[in-house]
């Protein structure tokens, strides 16, 4: 990687702690604001190397904020979203830079407005009890896919938690353990694609810091808010994020 100057050192470092206070208040949405923001004055490889660190991080102390049992109840209670979602961000990773990616982008973000705009109005989206499992296998699958070619699969994976009625501490531990899990994944895959590597990891690791101190922010933001205005952000932050990939899906 070339040497960055003090000024795109410093707006690196900016977005990193934005996405941090994002990913604490509603817990995703950090490798979306990360990608989207690094790529706009990096190159998009390393711009995707530079989240991996701060996503396998957040995720994990996400994960292991309301206790072990928890994450291990959440696993369990949706372990074949968990299996699909990590199974295709391995295999799909791998192609990554074969297909157009902008393509991903667009084909994510149309969706995720569409439906949270229309949930924001007070349609009420809803995954009937008997169709669970058959969701859980068919947007795992997607979300995974989305996540191996376009780094995130956070805003698909909430808006499937938001139809179930998962309850604001619940979705936090679950969004942690789905996240983290694919995280793993989406790291091992990128040291096998060479996204990941002995330079890229060093740039990746140095807006760690960044991301953390923007999450423990988020984190006190979060603890004060009732279920309902919760849902009300995390719609308005997919909102936000899906015109993102839009635009990144329309202009590259």
């Amino acid at each position: 990687m070339e040497p960055l100057s003090l000024a795109l050192w410093t707006l690196a470092l900016v977005i990193a702690l934005f996405a941090g206070v994002v990913k604490g208040s509603v817990g995703f949405a950090l490798p979306l604001i990360m990608i989207s923001g690094l790529s706009s004055f990096l190159d998009p490889k390393l711009a995707l190397a530079g989240i991996l660190v701060s996503v396998l991080a957040t995720n994990g102390w996400q994960v292991t904020r309301q206790g072990y049992a928890a994450a291990r109840d959440a696993a369990v209670l949706h372990w074949r979203y968990l299996l699909v979602v990590m199974v295709a961000i391995f295999l799909t990773a791998q192609v990554v830079t074969a297909i157009p990616s902008r393509v991903f982008y667009f084909i994510l973000g149309v969706p995720v407005v569409g439906l949270s705009l229309l949930q924001l109005s007070g349609v009420r989206l809803a995954v009937p009890e008997a169709r669970r499992v058959a969701a859980e296998w068919i947007i795992g699958l997607v979300s995974g896919i989305l996540g191996g070619l376009a780094g995130t699969w956070g805003p698909t994976t909430v808006l499937y938690l938001i139809a179930i009625d998962t309850p604001k501490a619940r979705q936090m531990v679950v969004q942690g353990v789905i996240y983290g899990a694919g995280s793993v994944m989406l790291v091992l895959a990128h040291l096998r694609s060479g996204v990941l590597n002995g330079d890229t990891v060093w740039f990746s690791a140095a807006l760690l810091p960044a991301a953390l101190l923007g999450m423990a922010i988020g984190f006190r933001l979060q603890d004060r808010m009732d279920q309902a205005l919760f849902k009300k952000v995390t719609l308005i932050v997919l909102v936000v994020a899906g015109l993102n990939l839009i635009r990144k899906g329309l202009m590259g």
